[in-house]
């Protein structure tokens, strides 16, 4: 996967770059990350990336000029990498954008490339949001200082549906949200923690019944922590009882 990343701090994607899965993969050819700092593009001998809005108000925009010299100077860059007839899409990461979901990251990470655009300040001007942006994504409704935390976690968690990214190729198949449930519980050693054990059923060895453990508990944990997932959820038989179970269990 091919990414032009649009940002005035490059710097901060070493958290990605160095460490990690991220960081394997990009060491690894999987992940190839190519940046484009606008303050490159300035053309004023203070190398200015901000300007006042029209209509006045607090804050201030992302310059356009050196702005735009750098969205174009990703499509070029990546255009050269790309095969007859594709074209990187511009991502831009705003508050304003669709939320991001685990379905959408799926699809996103089947992308060959794509170019992500890291605004500052309040924003860009809607003129170059309308001409050059394809596609906005969002965290969920709150304001960060900037895209690029947005954009580093988009990275991280496209890199997890590459190929060969994780040591296990079905782990991202069971994380939480797969298959829109949450996840559930986890144990490992010690067998005892503080008088606290390890659920018998993961220790008998029967691969059918800890398979509807697993399935039971997932349904319980998002019905008690998130329930607004099961609303949209159509659920099979066995998901239904299993769900009822764990409701009963839960009264006692």
């Amino acid at each position: 996967m091919q990414l032009g990343i649009v940002t005035l701090f490059p710097e901060m994607f070493s958290a990605i770059s160095e460490y990690g899965i991220s960081g394997r993969a990009v060491r690894s050819g999987l992940i190839n990350l190519e940046y484009f700092n606008p303050r490159d593009y300035t053309t004023d001998k203070h190398r200015t990336v901000d300007d006042k809005p029209f209509g006045g108000g607090p804050g201030m925009l992302m310059k356009t000029e050196p702005l735009l010299a750098s969205i174009q100077a990703a499509k070029q860059a990546l255009s050269q990498k790309q095969t007859a007839g594709e074209t990187a899409k511009v991502i831009y990461l705003s508050p304003q954008g669709q939320t991001l979901k685990q379905d959408a990251i799926i699809e996103l990470a089947q992308r060959d490339s794509m170019i992500m655009l890291c605004g500052r300040y309040q924003g860009i001007d809607n003129r170059l949001l309308e001409r050059e942006v394809d596609e906005e994504w969002s965290l969920g409704d709150f304001v960060i200082s900037g895209g690029e935390l947005a954009a580093m976690a988009l990275i991280d968690a496209m890199t997890r549906f590459q190929a060969g990214a994780l040591g296990d190729e079905d782990s991202a198949l069971e994380d939480t949200f797969a298959k829109g449930l949450l996840h559930s519980p986890e144990y490992t050693r010690p067998q005892n923690i503080g008088g606290r054990g390890v659920p018998e059923v993961l220790l008998s060895g029967d691969h059918e019944a800890i398979r509807r453990w697993r399935l039971k508990q997932s349904l319980g944990i998002t019905w008690l922590k998130r329930p607004d997932l099961l609303l949209t959820l159509p659920l099979e038989q066995e998901q239904i009882d299993l769900l009822e179970q764990f409701k009963q269990e839960h009264e006692r």
